[in-house]
């Protein structure tokens, strides 16, 4: 159990890195709007209304990555109940995606997206991968 409850917080610790490193990364590859200053919330808040589509790519894919690695992971070190340990990595995943949804005044389309997008369906990725030898 100890070290099912470990895995478990790895997942979340590794997810979380991988998630964070795909967001610091994203807008030097994809420029955000003029002026814009991704790394404070209040302007993020502020500014929402002037990302395009482009914008949200790596969002997308830092909630999905993240996810589906702290549940690969999990998946491979867990000693037993290995789908559901990387489930519940899926829904630590989709509880902060929520919380996102309710920070940021994304667009309906990406909230939508990424909410029944990136988070069970990687775990569920995750868990499979983890059993491919």
């Amino acid at each position: 159990m100890i070290k099912n409850i470990i895995a478990v917080v790895i997942g979340i610790i590794v997810g979380g890195l991988v998630n964070m490193g795909i967001i610091m990364v994203g807008p030097s590859i994809i420029a955000p709007p003029e002026g814009v200053d991704v790394t404070n919330m209040n302007d993020l808040q502020k500014s929402m209304h002037l990302f395009e589509a482009k914008h949200f790519i790596f969002p997308f894919i830092a909630h999905a990555l993240g996810t589906l690695i702290g549940a690969l992971l999990t998946a491979k070190i867990t000693v037993s109940h290995k789908m559901m340990l990387a489930m519940i990595i899926g829904v630590f995943f989709l509880i902060g995606g929520i919380a996102n949804a309710f920070m940021l005044p994304a667009p309906m389309w990406f909230i939508i997206m990424d909410l029944l997008g990136a988070y069970l369906p990687m775990a569920w990725l995750g868990w499979k991968l983890s059993r491919q030898e």
